[in-house]
């Protein structure tokens, strides 16, 4: 079993009561910090950090399972920190979303659905002379490079 995947069982133990809390990513930098990214269908508090990083290094110093200094991080994805899970575009429905699709173009529009196989995406089209229409586009997982939450500061 790698690190990783003993800290994600460690993880998915201690979040086991807590259905509206997910795990997005385990990794293990070559500095010694070691990245936890949670979330949360209504987000995520510090004090389900905190619980989680004592809970998962508590069993690590215990276990002996990293022989060199570490950081231990827990936290939730930055705004800047592409959508990997099916649920963390679930729970960003109705927000602004931009997308690198994997032929090289790009788009941006309203998450107007998310389902097991792909996004449905309300795009504004302005055409030169013409009215911007909204044009409803179901876009597959499979199609999608990147995807990022759009912020908006209005």
């Amino acid at each position: 079993m790698t690190l990783e995947q003993r800290v994600t069982a460690l993880v998915e133990e201690k979040i086991a009561d807590r259905p509206d809390l997910f795990l997005v990513e385990v990794k293990m930098h070559s500095n010694g910090k070691l990245i936890i990214l949670m979330d949360g269908d209504q987000g995520l508090s510090i004090k389900d950090c905190a619980a989680i990083s004592r809970h998962v290094g508590f069993h690590l110093e215990e276990e002996n399972l990293i022989s060199q200094a570490y950081n231990l991080e827990v936290s939730s994805p930055g705004v800047d920190t592409p959508l990997r899970l099916l649920r963390q575009y679930i729970k960003n429905t109705g927000r602004a979303i931009s997308l690198k699709l994997k032929d090289g173009n790009k788009t941006e529009g309203k998450l107007l659905k998310a389902e097991a196989e792909s996004i449905t995406l309300l795009e504004t089209k302005k055409e030169k002379g013409k009215k911007a229409q909204q044009i409803e586009r179901i876009i597959a997982f499979e199609e999608i490079m990147e995807s990022k939450v759009l912020i908006s500061f209005k």
